[in-house]
């Protein structure tokens, strides 16, 4: 930033020289901002269009949500100079943090490093506008922060020109430093009381121009990325809190069995390093010196358990009861049409970091720290759980080492809580591997039968019908009022109707078009995995297209540029096709495959390329499936406005992985009411021999004004993508996801104990 850049000073000077927003200086000993977010939009001239997403997606209702509580997320200037702001989403490895920032030391116009992030606690008073998902943290906070810091700067500003009384057009800011006449200077710490306000008022603010961004837009390095190759960024398990002992559970056999008696509880009691042992809802929890103790204990009890809620199911009878609930497509069309049904099992939901938290109960207080996207939820219910008041209870939102939706739960939270309360402890709970693979939320089994009818050239109707093992979508809007209607016998239909309704669109200009969704088998423990349904349904979609261009003679790429209806969506496309080469001569057995997907006012269109020759599909993997590889993959996105494009890029590739995982190799083997697989030794997510040695993404220039969603778009393309490049390389479309679901290829663990042994050969496999 410049001392002559006059952004920093128009808006000060020229109060009605741009659009202007509403903010706060908020009464307190240093300056302290935030927005009013209640803008004077423009009035919108489009013409309705009969895509509900045109008008409003799900993106925008979370938006809308929030803003009325953006008053309370502040920015404070400290007295060294730096300046805090406590983010109300959590950091789970998205970036977030460092975007954040950015916003910040764009607006304030001083260095990235003095901006210091950390996460807020819960926040009942939040309401919305604490929920971190769907693609909606930055598209949301974009504006509010930015407004926030700019009032801030504005109100330093002043401060100057007061204190030297002098003309606000006579002052020059650089890296923090106001400088005045006479070679008076004064950095934002100093200012920082001066410009403190003395009660709250409301003031106006302009925005600095995009065309003198400096920072946004910009590539940079996570603010976070020293601390975590070094090992110094502090996760839940890694704080240190007062006699909080490692905990685990003894779980049951299968999925939410319940404890009938133990046998052996005395006994248990008495192994060594044991604290405590005690039933809990969930299981038989045990506390010890550390989590090697724990293992041992949990392995040793001996359990009477109950049948759970999915007794007896395997895959084959999951997929009766989906085929059951299918919507029917209607009546055969009268014109030609291509049409099929596809089958997708159950995923696992587990993230790098196991399912953990510390719970402190005391009989009249309790405090919780763990990594929750859902953190206002969280603290309600377990208020509820305990009896207390709201405010005797503090959870404390940790960062999280992985989320894909598993986080918007508390289930290692409550069970902390439960357990703690019960044994009158501190306590410091994780979940082993196996409870994550076998007990853990997962991305529920589905099928989906798609129909395109067409004549000549001309598609005339596009029909889905998407049949899915109840989604799990008790974390609401973030609050309590909307988790609770997501668990009531009807409110939660409605509500996965509306989440799946706002968060689906079709691209296409494909005439007549709808998608419906139908629910069954509330017996598993689901969740919103990453994209949560858009990879299925558009997978679905983009192999029926495929067929229906090799129907009508035309080349997939070509088709899908002729039918896309916006100039946003067909740049990106080509792109891809240009920068990936599509349609270059290769191999038999060999092919590329190009899908595209938008969601939330971004667009995303991958190209890749598949390997399913023998040789690389039988290549001999340890107790594993080596299946295809995909060799190359370029991945175009335009999300309007970018504000880290590395950031972006990182998020892309970790979206490419998904996408690869959920067609190939990824996916859980239910029989007799239990997922056989039990870490992430058997539940083959993309491994090294499956990922891509070329790998582009190509973030496209700015197309609007502000970001639009970006953490889970490029999960749907990429998996459509790996598909459509299958059925190319095979001559044979796929059908069931993954493709390698049907071959069992380890030997599946015991289920009692529900801990396996560890490995004692692991130096044997060392290549």
């Amino acid at each position: 930033m410049t001392g002559t850049d006059p952004s920093l000073r128009d808006a000060v000077s020229q109060p009605f020289a741009r659009r202007r927003f509403l903010g706060y200086v908020l009464a307190a000993p240093t300056l302290t901002t935030a927005a009013q977010l209640v803008p004077a939009l423009e009035a919108r001239a489009d013409i309705p269009s009969p895509e509900i997403t045109e008008l409003i997606d799900l993106n925008d209702v979370m938006t809308a949500a929030a803003l009325p509580t953006s008053g309370l997320i502040t920015v404070e200037v400290n007295t060294d100079g730096t300046v805090s702001f406590a983010l109300p989403r959590t950091e789970v490895g998205q970036g977030i943090t460092t975007s954040t920032a950015m916003l910040i030391a764009e607006e304030l116009g001083i260095p990235l490093t003095r901006v210091h992030i950390t996460l807020a606690d819960a926040r009942p008073e939040l309401l919305f506008n604490q929920l971190a998902g769907g693609s909606n943290t930055t598209f949301s906070t974009y504006t509010p922060i930015r407004v926030a810091a700019a009032i801030a700067r504005q109100r330093l500003l002043r401060a100057a020109a007061t204190e030297w009384d002098t003309a606000l057009t006579e002052l020059t800011w650089d890296a923090g430093v106001v400088t005045g006449p006479g070679n008076r200077s004064a950095g934002i710490g100093t200012l920082s009381r001066k410009a403190a306000g003395v009660r709250t008022e409301e003031v106006s603010v302009g925005l600095k121009p995009r065309d003198m961004f400096t920072v946004i837009g910009k590539p940079h390095n996570r603010v976070d990325a020293r601390a975590a190759v070094t090992g110094r960024k502090r996760f839940t398990l890694d704080l240190d809190v007062p006699d909080a002992l490692p905990t685990m559970v003894c779980r049951p056999p299968t999925i939410n069995g319940e404890v009938g008696s133990v046998s052996n509880l005395s006994e248990v009691r008495s192994l060594p390093g044991v604290t405590d042992v005690v039933v809990i809802p969930t299981g038989v929890a045990v506390r010890a010196t550390t989590f090697g103790r724990c293992v041992d204990a949990v392995r040793a009890l001996r359990v009477t358990w109950k049948p759970g809620s999915a007794e007896g199911k395997s895959d084959d009878s999951v997929l009766k009861e989906l085929r059951a609930a299918e919507l029917p497509l209607g009546l055969p069309p009268l014109t030609p049409s291509v049409e099929e049904r596809f089958t997708f099992h159950f995923r696992s939901n587990s993230a790098l970091e196991p399912n953990c938290a510390i719970a402190d109960v005391r009989s009249d207080r309790a405090e919780v720290w763990s990594s929750l996207k859902a953190p206002i939820v969280a603290k309600e219910a377990i208020a509820a759980r305990l009896g207390l008041p709201l405010q005797a209870v503090t959870v404390h939102v940790t960062e999280g080492g992985g989320s894909f939706g598993r986080k918007l739960f508390f289930d290692a939270a409550l069970e902390a809580v439960e357990v703690s309360r019960r044994i009158r402890k501190p306590v410091k709970l994780m979940w082993h591997r196996a409870d994550d693979s076998r007990q853990g939320r997962t991305h529920p089994m589905a099928t989906s039968r798609v129909r395109i009818s067409y004549l000549g050239d001309t598609v005339l109707g596009y029909k889905q019908r998407h049949t899915s093992v109840s989604t799990d979508l008790g974390h609401g809007l973030g609050e309590i009022f909307t988790a609770l209607a997501a668990r009531l016998p009807v409110g939660d239909i409605g509500f996965s109707q509306t989440f799946f309704q706002l968060s689906q669109s079709m691209p296409y200009d494909f005439g007549a078009n709808s998608r419906l969704l139908s629910e069954t088998d509330k017996g598993f423990n689901t969740g919103s995995m990453r994209n949560v349904y858009s990879p299925d349904v558009t997978c679905a979609r983009e192999l029926l297209v495929d067929r229906l261009a090799a129907r009508m003679g035309k080349d997939p790429y070509r088709f899908r540029h002729d039918f896309l209806g916006d100039d946003r969506a067909r740049a990106v496309l080509d792109k891809a096709a240009e920068a990936g080469n599509w349609g270059r001569s290769m191999p038999a057995g060999t092919a590329q495959g190009i899908a595209f997907h938008s969601e939330y006012h971004s667009a995303g269109a991958v190209l890749v390329e598949l390997d399913c020759r023998p040789e690389t599909v039988g290549r001999p993997i340890r107790d594993g499936v080596a299946g295809p590889r995909v060799t190359k993959a370029v991945i175009a996105v335009d999300v309007g406005l970018a504000v880290n494009p590395r950031g972006l890029e990182a998020q892309m590739m970790g979206c490419l992985m998904d996408g690869i995982a959920l067609t190939l190799t990824s996916s859980l083997h239910l029989r007799d009411g239990h997922f056989l697989e039990a870490s992430w030794d058997n539940y083959f997510y993309t491994r090294q021999w499956n990922t891509p040695p070329e790998l582009r993404v190509i973030v496209m220039p700015p197309t609007t004004g502000e970001p639009g969603g970006a953490g889970e778009l490029g999960v749907a393309a990429s998996m459509a993508a790996v598909a459509c490049a299958y059925g190319r390389a095979t001559g044979t479309m796929p059908t069931v996801f993954p493709v390698n679901h049907g071959t069992l290829s380890f030997e599946p663990k015991p289920t009692v104990p529900p801990v396996p042994a560890s490995p004692t050969d692991g130096l044997d496999h060392v290549r």
